[in-house]
């Protein structure tokens, strides 16, 4: 069992490291929102739920309304708690249909890279960005590591690379990773504002 440190809280991280689903979720949350809230959030559903471990079928089977008001707190699990509600049940859903609600079922017999690159994208609410950024995580810290998963991964799953979430592992590295965004962030506002001033 992985020991991860995404949320830097000790019982969000704790969740995290033992639930494949939890941690799936943080992942699709992880976007225009606080990283480490996005994956301190499965704890709260979880505790919202009454629940120690998240369960893919009681997801589903959640009525979408009192989901939304798991979402919704106080505190918010989300800047987007109705659309991410929605999403995390199609999610859970496509668990159910396609993998019997094991989140680990995604990738614990993936014969190389490639095709679990390909099972991640095809989940809902995981773009090809998701996907690999995803894997670079079960890869570096998940012990997940088919024949070909860096390459899979791309840039993100480079060795000492302090690109997104797969590199955080403390708060150093979380500063290193939120100044590595902010900066690509910087780079594509200027190069817009370039091709403005000259187009």
């Amino acid at each position: 069992m992985p020991t991860l440190h995404l949320s830097q809280d000790d019982a969000a991280d704790a969740l995290l490291s033992r639930d494949p689903l939890a941690l799936l979720i943080g992942m699709l949350l992880d976007q225009q929102f606080p990283m480490e809230r996005a994956f301190g959030a499965p704890r709260m559903l979880a505790d919202r739920m009454g629940a120690d471990t998240l369960s893919a079928a009681a997801i589903v089977e959640c009525d979408p309304d009192v989901l939304k008001a798991h979402f919704s707190g106080p505190p918010a699990l989300h800047r987007y708690p109705g659309s991410m509600a929605g999403r995390t049940q199609e999610l859970a859903r496509a668990l159910v249909e396609r993998y019997d609600g094991r989140a680990d079922a995604v990738w614990a017999d993936a014969p190389d890279g490639g095709t679990l690159l390909r099972r991640l994208g095809e989940l809902p609410g995981f773009g090809a960005q998701k996907a690999k950024i995803f894997l670079a995580l079960l890869g570096k810290q998940c012990g997940v590591t088919p024949p070909g998963w860096r390459e899979a991964a791309g840039e993100y799953g480079e060795d000492g690379a302090r690109r997104s979430v797969a590199d955080i592992t403390d708060p150093a590295s979380l500063a290193e990773v939120r100044a590595h965004k902010q900066q690509v962030k910087q780079e594509a506002k200027e190069a817009k504002e370039a091709k403005a001033a000259n187009p």
